[in-house]
């Protein structure tokens, strides 16, 4: 059986762990909003793109992002069901378009989804993830305004 001491420090590294992911998001998306952004602006204008699949979906990947970032700076409940809803809706579409540039590279092109976010590091399949976990984390939800500050709140009591 493990001490209250010991059970206390568990619970503080896990908070501590999500708090360091909420960092990493509040640099991460927006640098991701940026860079795709970019890259969409770049394949459109570009004279030689004939097939505007790929720079459409990255420029949806970039508007996920900026979405997804002004919600997390607003700690306000319609920021957070704003960023729950974005950050699935990216969830679903890193995976049909991952999926989907393996069964067909040509149709899917140079997206940022393509291959799971592969020409970003992963970035956009498993950072919507995290920002799930980290929307859903019970601090998180008080900072929202969808749970009291109370003790007895924090028991589940209230």
């Amino acid at each position: 059986m493990k001490s209250t001491a010991a059970k206390s420090n568990n619970g503080n590294s896990a908070a501590e762990l999500i708090s360091t992911i909420g960092y990493i998001l509040a640099v991460s998306y927006p640098v991701l909003a940026l860079s795709t952004g970019v890259r969409a602006i770049y394949q459109l204008l570009n004279p030689a793109t004939t097939y505007y699949f790929p720079p459409a979906m990255s420029g949806v990947a970039a508007l996920c992002y900026l979405v997804a970032t002004i919600g997390f700076a607003y700690r306000r409940k319609w920021s957070w069901w704003l960023s729950v809803a974005v950050l699935g809706l990216e969830t679903s579409l890193t995976l049909i378009i991952g999926i989907w540039s393996f069964v067909d590279p040509a149709f899917i092109g140079h997206t940022v989804w393509r291959h799971f976010g592969a020409d970003y590091g992963y970035f956009p399949f498993f950072q919507p993830i995290l920002g799930l976990v980290w929307l859903i984390w019970p601090e998180t939800l008080r900072q929202y305004g969808f749970r009291g500050t109370g003790r007895a709140d924090a028991d589940g009591t209230d």
